[in-house]
């Protein structure tokens, strides 16, 4: 029993990251029906970036450690951004009124000119986090000992999306988002400025990608250039597994593929836990075309 608590707080753990960076993904798409494929590389530009700045600063250091790792990931979040809102205005914009595919073309272009950015600056090699962040203590819960990062990356995890969907449910800009997402043409006569909302989630989305590369980098210990395409791919599962463009669906949907691939690798086979994934996005698919918790959306004439 205290391995299978070990493997559910590991998949709670991984799964929130995976939620993080589908909150990206289901964003863009609800505002637009463009998925992002470069919101993966976008990821990988926040751990880099953290780790850049970890050992450039020396936060930790000057601010002790958890004051220095906030400050970081609040730096962090607000360069890339910076970044996701410079690539909607470069990449997506000037081809808004072409067909779906130029802007997929566009896509695809951006997160290879991220990933091989990323191997020019910082090498092909394996990059490695600093192993003493945090004290490698345990907490205990009912007689299974939890690594502290984990609590504390889950901890993080809930309040950045908690964060987001109160913004999303509770502000005047919230709702701003909701009536672009729902009809652009209509919300532009209800006076909302729907560029500017397109640039916000563009900021919004890739940010909290950008929270989610260092705390992979922390929780893993090291990155590399190619790792946005998986955990971007792995997020876009759990994004269609919880219903694309549904916010509460983004975060089901990277937990339960968090727990699905940790109880999997764990009960199965490690070597299958792509595959696991695969499979249940297949099964939820076939019996939930539309995911969890995805509405079916009638289609204009």
């Amino acid at each position: 029993m205290e391995f299978f608590f070990q493997q559910l707080t590991n998949g709670l753990a991984v799964g929130s990251i995976y939620a993080l960076i589908a909150l990206g993904y289901t964003m863009v798409y609800g505002v637009m029906k463009l998925i992002n494929f470069a919101h993966g590389d976008l990821f990988s530009i926040g751990a880099y970036l953290g780790l850049t700045m970890l050992l450039s600063f020396g936060l930790t250091d000057k601010l002790g450690v958890f004051g220095g790792l906030l400050l970081l990931l609040v730096m962090v979040m607000g360069l890339v951004g910076l970044i996701g809102v410079l690539l909607e205005r470069i990449a997506y914009r000037p081809l808004r009124k072409a067909d779906r595919l130029s802007a997929v073309v566009s896509a695809l272009g951006a997160s290879i000119f991220f990933a091989n950015s990323l191997m020019l600056i910082y090498g092909a090699r394996f990059k490695v986090y600093p192993h003493n962040l945090l004290p490698e203590a345990n907490l205990n819960f009912w007689g299974v000992q939890i690594p502290l990062i984990r609590i504390l990356l889950l901890a993080v995890a809930l309040l950045l999306m908690g964060g987001l969907y109160l913004f999303i449910q509770k502000t005047k800009i919230g709702t701003a988002i909701r009536a672009a997402a729902i009809d652009q043409e209509a919300a532009k006569l209800m006076g909302i400025n729907v560029n500017q909302i397109i640039s916000l989630v563009f900021f919004i989305g890739p940010a909290l990608g950008g929270a989610a590369g260092i705390m992979v980098g922390m929780y893993y210990g090291q990155i590399n250039f190619l790792m946005g395409w998986m955990y971007g791919l792995k997020a876009f599962i759990a994004a269609v597994i919880g219903g694309i463009g549904n916010i509460p669906g983004a975060m089901l949907g990277g937990l339960i593929l968090g727990i699905v691939e940790a109880l999997g690798a764990a009960y199965i086979s490690f070597a299958w836990k792509d595959a696991i994934a695969f499979f249940v996005l297949i099964l939820i698919l076939i019996v939930r075309p539309t995911g969890i918790l995805g509405e079916r959306v009638a289609e204009k004439i």
